[in-house]
């Protein structure tokens, strides 16, 4: 019988400055550490959302205090457990970027060995021919925006004067990214991800990782961004993981927005849910429903954008412990033969400068019938997430990662 994989991605969940940090301005970065600490020090508790020192001991159980331990030499604070019962490690990224593809494309095995494109941190940041093109093929008044920002920020300033001139707020950040928000009503969300399309077919030979359409709602002074995000991303620079199971005929289910990073090649089947919950009933859909010998790959993008972009300690601490408690009626469901891996793409420590990712190591913990527990070290690419799921479920291996030795 061949088992089944879940890979659960908890997007920007670091643990640790990795050792060429320094190069992104990340040295001393630590996104679980951090939040670790200031719940430890009572300075996380936010009424009506969460008390005390951070609470995982599901997690803790399947060892990402022993994970972190690897990268900085100590457990955080409440992340020790009596227990052990799942096999931890850590890894480093090769790619070099900090960014979300290159996460996920170096844990599919094709790691990002090229230099991305950026935008510079200037007003404006977009070349005028980019723009001009834009404008003139959209038939478009203008664009707002042009320059480096916070999405919430951006939308909070500019949204107003979006809704009266019609004119889309065009922005970056420190990744290689060019985003576009609009209003769902006032501008339309099929033209937005319209606009999306053409952008990403302007950004050819910019080598630009992704579109980002960013739809909101509401009206001035209380602005949201809506469940309906789009990522327009390049395809992945070689075979993955999901390419090489899905030419094996097998399913390949993604979940959230893991269609969107691999650009919809190599899967059988994509969902999306609106929130960290929704898409968490979607996992356990398929641990119900998945047939043998496939894999459930699955991102829960709102420790990234809802907490850590957003520098919100409390908020990312509350979703932590949240996701726990799931995680912990999740793990009697795996059937015998199964492997789950809980990982992460990059950091974003919430503590940390600014408001862009952090060069951080990952956990990587494994659990399930097919995995006894143990430490696995400290790995030196995410690519052994994907080398050890290619030889649990049986097919040829890829080319870059070391399998991970799970008994």
């Amino acid at each position: 019988m061949i088992g089944r994989a879940f890979i659960l991605v908890l997007d920007s969940l670091g643990i640790g400055w990795a050792p060429d940090a320094d190069r992104f301005g990340d040295a001393g970065a630590d996104t679980l550490g951090h939040i670790a600490e200031t719940c430890a020090r009572g300075e996380s508790d936010r009424q009506g959302l969460r008390t005390g020192p951070l609470n995982l001991p599901c997690l803790s159980s399947l060892g990402i205090g022993l994970a972190a331990q690897l990268v900085t030499g100590t457990v955080p604070p409440n992340l020790s457990s009596p227990v052990l019962r799942g096999r931890f490690a850590a890894a480093r990224e090769i790619s070099r970027g900090k960014d979300t593809p290159s996460g996920h494309w170096e844990m599919a095995g094709a790691p990002v060995t090229f230099d991305w494109g950026y935008f510079p941190d200037t007003v404006p940041t977009f070349p005028k021919e980019l723009t001009d093109a834009l404008i003139q093929r959209a038939g478009l008044p203008g664009i707002l925006g042009d320059k480096h920002a916070s999405g919430t920020e951006i939308i909070a300033e500019l949204g107003a004067e979006h809704m009266t001139t019609g004119k889309p707020i065009c922005y970056t950040s420190a990744d290689s990214v060019f985003q576009i928000a609009a209003h769902e009503e006032t501008f339309g969300l099929d033209r937005l991800l319209e606009l999306c399309e053409l952008a990403r077919q302007l950004l050819e030979g910019y080598n630009i990782g992704r579109v980002i359409a960013r739809p909101f709602m509401g009206e001035p002074g209380n602005f949201t961004r809506t469940a309906n995000r789009r990522d327009y991303s390049l395809e992945p620079p070689a075979e993955t993981l999901l390419d090489r199971l899905k030419a094996a005929g097998r399913e390949v289910i993604a979940v959230g927005k893991i269609g969107d990073i691999f650009a919809h090649r190599g899967m059988t089947k994509s969902v999306k849910g609106p929130s960290s919950d929704a898409l968490f009933d979607l996992v356990e859909t398929e641990v119900a429903a998945a047939p043998d010998g496939s894999l459930t790959f699955a991102n829960f993008v709102e420790f990234d954008s809802e907490w850590g972009h957003r520098r919100d300690v409390p908020g990312y601490a509350a979703a932590l412990e949240h996701l726990d408690a799931r995680l912990s009626a999740f793990i009697p469901k795996l059937r015998p033969g199964d492997l789950a891996v809980v990982t992460a793409d990059h950091g974003c420590d919430p503590t940390w400068k600014g408001t862009d990712h952090t060069r951080e190591c990952v956990p990587v913990l494994l659990f399930g019938p097919a995995a006894l527990p143990g430490c696995a070290g400290m790995r030196e690419t995410f690519a052994d997430v994907g080398q050890t799921v290619a030889r649990h479920l049986g097919i040829d291996p890829l080319e870059c990662g070391e399998p991970i030795e799970l008994r």
